[in-house]
């Protein structure tokens, strides 16, 4: 039937016309909806909305519909006998219920709509309260709140509507330094469901370790690059130049090392979990990096990456030259190359995500439609659309609304 056929007595009710708001509380089993429903169908109403929620094994079931017509030549009402009967019911099962007259569906949405998910490690209920007034300080009302994990952090989202995502987000953000709570903001809409595009850095975003720095290590001059690239995420220091002064540190090292190195490069807990999970909802994977390809070719094979880009560390007679060869992959670079595999990818730049923690990472966190700081530098996290503080790649899966049951689920399925 298309929706031209729909008869006008399925139609959304009006304003005038009188509905029953049924709501039911108690202890969770098998079977409280059909029940309900069942003995609902008796007196030929329309669902108009139903919520249900199980926390801790209580339910609560609310059903709005519309309310029966005064029974024929008798001398009670439909609605009265309606309510006696629920009542009834729900004290066989030894449930509470609850009827509220009405007229019409529930009011209006307002403008704006957007998805508010709090990670907490603790989440306090202080913390919440607090995000909670953040968010009616902006105008916004809260329409639904549903936990996304419970570990390894408490992650819950909030449908909120009424208030501009971006006045929304600015406010947040200011709480959630304020609580030391991680809060991201997104826009509601299909886009949120669309096949995405996230692309990372590498070096202490996708990896714990700065592969440069593992490098030095075997030539003997960890302390000294290790300096300089500190420095340079601080954004003390040009990129570029502080990548030759890195480098040329390295001449001389044995090229061979390389096999070395990849086996001592440790991901960042949960980043498999995040890489399989966004290959398996369709999305396209990438990674750019001031570091070397000598190590993210390796990783984009392990993990089965769509794009990697790095910068190349020179080779002659098996030892590196202390220079590195074609294109520096910069901050600009990095922005650049996120465009670049947008457009292989044929995903639009709003349906990107970036995520990194340097200040070279800027640009590309800000060209993307959600840039994710992770464990960042604070002149990155005040920068970025939102921020990650806990040291869980995978929580980046919560602010795109996936839940923590549905990657379990997805794993079980496979194995």
């Amino acid at each position: 039937m298309s929706a031209s056929q729909i008869p006008p007595a399925t139609a959304v009710p009006g304003d005038d016309v009188p509905t029953l708001l049924v709501k039911i509380f108690g202890k969770d089993r098998p079977g409280i909806t059909a029940g309900l429903f069942d003995t609902l169908a008796a007196y030929s109403v329309d669902v108009v909305d139903i919520e249900q929620v199980v926390t801790r094994g209580r339910i609560t079931l609310c059903a709005l519909v519309t309310a029966p017509a005064p029974a024929q030549g008798a001398t009670g009402s439909s609605e009265g006998d309606l309510r006696a009967t629920v009542h009834s019911w729900a004290e066989s099962l030894h449930l509470q219920a609850e009827i509220i007259s009405g007229r019409g569906d529930n009011r209006p949405r307002g403008e704006g709509r957007s998805h508010v998910t709090v990670l907490g490690h603790p989440l306090t209920a202080e913390s919440t309260a607090c995000i909670a007034a953040a968010i009616t300080s902006t105008g916004g009302n809260i329409d639904r709140i549903f936990r996304l994990a419970k570990y390894p952090v408490t992650a819950v989202e909030f449908a909120v509507s009424g208030a501009a995502t971006d006045a929304l987000r600015s406010v947040l953000a200011l709480e959630a330094a304020r609580l030391g709570v991680d809060v991201a903001v997104v826009a509601a809409g299909l886009q949120r469901r669309a096949q995405r595009l996230v692309v990372m850095d590498v070096d202490s975003t996708l990896i714990q370790d700065e592969v440069i720095e593992l490098f030095a290590a075997h030539a003997g001059c960890e302390a000294e690059v290790a300096e300089v690239t500190a420095a340079a995420m601080r954004g003390e220091l040009d990129f570029e130049q502080s990548l030759h002064a890195r480098v040329a540190l390295l001449a001389g090292l044995d090229a061979s090392v390389v096999e070395t190195v990849r086996k001592e490069v440790r991901l960042t807990p949960g980043a498999r979990t995040l890489v399989r999970t966004l290959k398996r909802l369709g999305y396209q994977v990438g990674v750019v990096s001031g570091g070397f390809t000598q190590v993210t070719d390796a990783l984009k094979e392990e993990l089965g990456l769509d794009f990697a880009a790095a910068n190349t560390l020179e080779v002659a007679d098996g030892r590196f030259t202390g220079r590195v060869t074609g294109d520096i992959v910069d901050r600009a670079g990095k922005a650049r190359l996120l465009r670049s595999f947008a457009q292989q990818a044929g995903v639009p730049l709003d349906q990107t995500v970036a995520i990194g923690d340097g200040a070279n990472d800027l640009d590309m966190l800000n060209t993307a439609g959600l840039g994710v700081a992770f464990n960042a530098k604070p002149v990155v996290r005040e920068a970025a659309h939102t921020a990650v503080n806990v040291p869980f790649l995978d929580t980046v899966l919560y602010l795109l609304g996936v839940t923590r049951e549905e990657v379990e689920a997805a794993d079980m399925h496979l194995e």
